[in-house]
C-alpha cells in the first residue's frame, strides 16, 4: 500500500505567526496605525496629566526658596548659648543650622550624592534611567520596592510636604517632578545641593547635616570625616531603622554600603573605602536635646523673654541667643545640690533615718505618669541660684531636682517663707536708723505676747528653747536668736522694715506684723538672693539677667542687656552690715556655747572672704543659706513642694550650708581666690566691753574686751560702768 505524499507548505507559511503578520500589508498597516494612535493617545495623556497636575495651583511656588524671601526661608532653630559660646540648647520646630555649601566638605556631599543621587550634576530634576529601573524592579516584585526620587525631587517633597504630601500615589510623584524641573530650572545644582543637604531629615526632629552632625557626633558638619560623613548619609532612606544611636550595628552596615557606593562611583579609591569601612562608630556623649543642659534656665528665658519678645520668630528664624550661664558652675551646682540632698535623705543627719520618700525610691517606683501626675513633687525638692554680685548675671541656676518629671521652677516661680534669711533687712534698717553694732538687745520672751489679727496670742521662742538676756546686735544676728530680733523690729516698727526690704527689691506682700521680723511671709527665691548682692557689692544692689545679647542669623544684634543697680546702703553701714554677715560664718576668739555664727561648722576650711545667712522656718518646713563672697552670690533653698516637715533639727546652718561650701570649694578650685572686701575710711573704731556695750577700761575682763567698727556718730561715749573701779560712767 502506497504511504500518502506529504503535504509541502510554501516557506512563507513556515515564519512565526509575528513574521507572517508583519509581512502581511493589511495587518502592517493596521499595526502602524494603532501603534501611532496609542502614542498620540499616551502623549496627550501623559501632557495632560503633566501639565493639569498643577492645575488649581496643586503645586506650591518655588518663590519661598527665592533668596533674600526672609519669610519663606527655611526654619532654623534659635541657639541657646553660654557665656563661653558653648552651644547649651536649641529652641525650634525644626531642629536646623543652614551651612552654606562651600562650608560643607567634598566628601559630605558626594556621600549623598553616591547613595541618593549618582547622575545629579546631569538630569533635569528627572533621573529617567532611574524610572525604569525602578519599574522593572517594581514589576518583578510585583509590588512597591524601589522609588526614582532625585535629590531635587527630595528637595521639593522635604520644602513642600503640606502641598506635595507623602503618599505613595502617581499624582504625587508627577507633582515633584514638576517642582523639581522648576527648581532645576531656576536654581543652579549647587544651590539645590545646599538647599537639600540643609532639608533633610536626618532623625527625629534633625533636619540637615550640621543638625545631625551635631547631634550625633558633638561636632560641626565641616570637621566630619568619610566615615562619619557616610553615616549620616545612610540615614535618609529610613533615620528611625538607621539611627546610630538606637540600632548602632545597623547604621554601620548601612554606611559600608554608602562607602562601597562612593568607591563604585570614583570618589574613593579601594584601599580608603576599606580604611573608612573599618572606622569605629564613635557618636558624641555631650548631651544635646532641649531639656538636657540647665533645662530649668533655659525654659525660664524661653516663657518669661524670649517668646513673648520674639513669638513665631524665635523657632523659625536661627536667633542666637549669647546667656550669662556659666557651664562649669552650673555643673559644680548640679552636683552640690543633688550630692547634700542624697546625704539629707540617706539618713547622714538624721542618724541614719529618714521620714520621707527618697528621690531614689520614687525612681524605682515608677515616675507619675499621665492622670497620676500633679504640680507637686513628692520628694525633697531644692533650687541653687549664683549671680555675679558686680553684674547680676545669672552664672547657675537649679530649678529643681528633675526637670522631666517636674517644671516647676522653684527659683523663680516659688514663693516661700524666707526664715531667718530675711533678718539682715531688720538690722539693715537698724544700722541705717543709727544703731551701732554693740547695741544690747533684749534676748527674753516678748512680754505680753503678740495679738495677732486674728485675735489669737503669738509667743515666739528659739530653736533651742533658751534666752540670753541682753546681748550685742551683732550676736543676735549671727546666733540668728528670733526674739532679740523680734524685738528690734517692733522697735523700729513694722513699716520701716517692709520698706527696707522693698528698698532691697523684695516685691512679695509683706503684712506690717512682728512675725514678718523672723521671715514668715513668702518671698521668691529670686529675689531674696538677688537683694543679696547689696551686701556683697558695697551697697549696690543688681537686678538678675539671663541674656547678654540676642542675635538674629546674620548677625545683627536684636537686644542687648544693661546691668541695673540701685544704690540701697550707703558704703559705711553696708560694711557694718557686712562685717556682721561674715561672723555667721565664723567663730569668735575665746569659748562658750555662743561664740559660732550658724554656719561657722559647715563653711570650715575655706580659705575665702565669705558672708551669709542662715534660715529655717517653723517646723522645720524650709531651710536656707544665702552665702556670698565678693565676687558670687548664691542661694539655696531646700524643702518639699507641700509646707511638710524635712526633719528633726532641719537648720539652714546643718542641712543647707555645706551645699554652699561644695559649691564654692568646686568653683573657687579653678578660679583664684577674690581680694577681700575694702572698709571705708570714715568708719571709727572703739575698743568696747561685749557684755554692756560702753567702752572698754583696763579693768574689764579681756574675754569681754572687743575692738569694734562704728559709723561716726554712733560709736560710745561712756566707759563701762560694771567693771570701773569707781563704779560709775565717765565722758573721755
Amino acid at each position: 500500500m502506497a504511504l500518502p505524499t506529504p503535504t509541502v507548505l510554501p516557506a512563507a507559511a513556515r515564519r512565526p505567526w509575528i513574521v507572517r503578520w508583519w509581512y502581511d500589508p493589511v495587518q502592517r498597516r493596521r499595526a502602524i496605525i494603532a501603534t501611532v494612535l496609542g502614542l498620540l493617545y499616551g502623549s496627550g495623556l501623559a501632557y495632560g496629566s503633566w501639565t493639569r497636575v498643577c492645575a488649581a495651583e496643586r503645586c506650591p511656588s518655588i518663590m519661598r526658596l527665592q533668596p533674600g524671601n526672609e519669610r519663606h526661608a527655611q526654619l532654623q532653630t534659635s541657639k541657646v548659648y553660654a557665656a563661653d559660646g558653648r552651644l547649651i540648647s536649641e529652641l525650634g520646630i525644626e531642629l536646623r543650622t543652614v551651612l552654606p555649601l562651600d562650608q560643607i566638605p567634598a566628601h559630605v556631599r558626594q556621600a549623598f550624592i553616591a547613595v541618593e543621587d549618582k547622575r545629579f550634576y546631569t538630569h533635569n530634576g528627572i533621573d529617567y534611567w532611574r524610572i525604569l529601573g525602578a519599574l522593572k524592579a517594581n514589576i518583578l516584585t510585583l509590588h512597591y520596592t524601589q522609588g526614582f526620587s532625585t535629590i531635587t525631587m527630595q528637595l521639593a517633597r522635604n520644602v513642600f510636604p503640606e502641598r506635595l504630601g507623602r503618599e505613595k500615589k502617581l499624582a504625587r510623584k508627577l507633582r515633584e517632578a514638576r517642582v523639581a524641573v522648576e527648581l532645576e530650572r531656576n536654581f543652579s545644582k549647587d544651590t539645590i545641593l545646599e538647599l537639600y543637604l540643609n532639608q533633610i531629615s536626618l532623625g527625629p526632629n534633625v533636619f540637615g547635616v550640621e543638625a545631625a552632625s551635631q547631634v550625633f557626633f558633638g561636632k560641626s558638619a565641616r570637621d566630619l570625616n568619610v566615615a562619619e560623613a557616610a553615616t549620616l548619609a545612610a540615614l535618609p532612606k529610613a533615620p528611625g531603622n538607621y539611627n546610630p544611636r538606637t540600632h548602632p550595628d545597623r547604621a554601620v552596615l548601612r554606611r559600608n554600603a554608602v562607602l562601597n557606593l562612593m568607591r563604585d562611583q570614583g570618589f574613593l579609591s579601594p584601599e580608603d573605602a576599606e580604611f573608612w569601612k573599618a572606622y569605629p562608630l564613635v557618636l558624641t556623649t555631650r548631651r544635646t536635646n532641649y531639656g538636657d543642659v540647665a533645662p530649668y534656665f533655659v525654659e525660664w528665658l524661653r516663657s518669661s523673654f524670649l517668646e513673648p519678645r520674639f513669638g513665631r520668630d524665635l523657632y523659625e528664624k536661627g536667633l542666637r541667643i549669647y546667656t550669662t550661664l556659666d557651664l562649669d558652675m552650673q555643673e559644680a551646682a548640679e552636683q552640690a545640690l543633688e550630692s547634700q540632698l542624697d546625704e539629707i535623705e540617706s539618713g547622714v543627719y538624721s542618724n541614719g533615718k529618714f521620714e520621707g520618700t527618697s528621690y531614689r525610691q520614687y525612681l524605682e517606683q515608677g515616675r507619675a505618669t499621665g492622670d497620676e501626675q500633679t504640680p507637686y513633687a513628692q520628694y525633697l525638692q531644692g533650687a541653687l541660684l549664683a549671680l555675679d554680685a558686680k553684674t547680676g548675671n545669672i552664672l547657675a541656676m537649679v530649678g529643681g531636682r528633675d526637670f522631666v518629671d517636674s517644671k516647676w521652677n522653684h527659683v523663680t516661680q516659688s514663693v516661700r517663707p524666707p526664715g531667718s534669711t530675711f533678718k539682715p533687712f531688720v538690722y539693715s534698717a537698724a544700722i541705717r536708723a543709727g544703731h551701732p553694732v554693740t547695741e544690747m538687745l533684749d534676748d527674753t520672751p516678748l512680754n505680753p505676747p503678740v495679738i495677732q489679727p486674728d485675735s489669737s496670742l503669738w509667743q515666739p521662742k528659739d530653736y533651742d528653747d533658751t534666752t540670753l538676756g541682753l546681748i550685742p546686735m551683732r550676736q543676735s544676728l549671727y546666733l540668728s536668736r528670733n526674739l532679740s530680733t523680734i524685738k528690734l523690729g517692733m522697735a523700729l516698727g513694722e513699716q520701716t522694715v517692709v520698706g527696707e526690704a522693698r528698698r532691697f527689691g523684695i516685691t512679695t506682700p509683706l503684712p506690717p506684723y512682728p512675725s514678718i521680723h523672723i521671715g514668715s511671709r513668702e518671698v521668691k527665691p529670686i529675689e531674696l538672693v538677688a537683694a543679696y548682692t547689696a551686701f556683697a557689692n558695697n551697697g549696690t544692689r543688681v537686678e538678675p539677667i539671663g541674656i547678654q545679647r540676642i542675635e538674629d542669623r546674620q548677625g545683627n544684634i536684636l537686644y542687648q542687656s544693661t546691668v541695673k543697680r540701685e544704690q540701697v546702703l550707703d558704703p559705711e553701714h553696708n560694711w557694718l552690715m557686712l562685717d556682721m554677715m561674715r561672723d555667721v560664718m565664723r567663730c569668735q576668739p575665746g569659748s562658750g556655747p555662743h561664740r559660732c555664727g550658724t554656719a561657722a561648722g559647715a563653711v570650715g576650711g575655706l580659705k575665702i572672704p565669705m558672708a551669709g545667712k542662715t534660715g529655717t522656718t517653723d517646723d522645720y518646713t524650709d531651710a536656707w543659706f544665702v552665702g556670698f563672697t565678693p565676687e558670687i552670690v548664691t542661694g539655696i533653698w531646700v524643702g518639699y513642694d507641700y509646707q511638710k516637715r524635712i526633719m528633726n533639727n532641719a537648720g539652714g546652718g546643718r542641712i543647707v550650708a555645706p551645699a554652699w561650701t561644695k559649691f564654692m570649694r568646686d568653683v573657687y578650685e579653678r578660679r583664684p581666690s577674690p581680694g577681700d572686701w575694702a572698709r571705708p575710711d570714715a568708719l571709727v573704731t572703739r575698743e568696747v566691753d561685749w557684755s554692756n556695750g560702753f567702752l572698754a577700761t583696763p579693768f574689764c575682763p579681756l574675754e569681754v574686751r572687743r575692738w569694734e567698727w562704728f559709723y561716726p556718730g554712733t560709736e560710745p561715749t561712756q566707759v563701762c560702768q560694771v567693771h570701773s573701779p569707781f563704779g560709775v560712767g565717765v565722758t573721755p
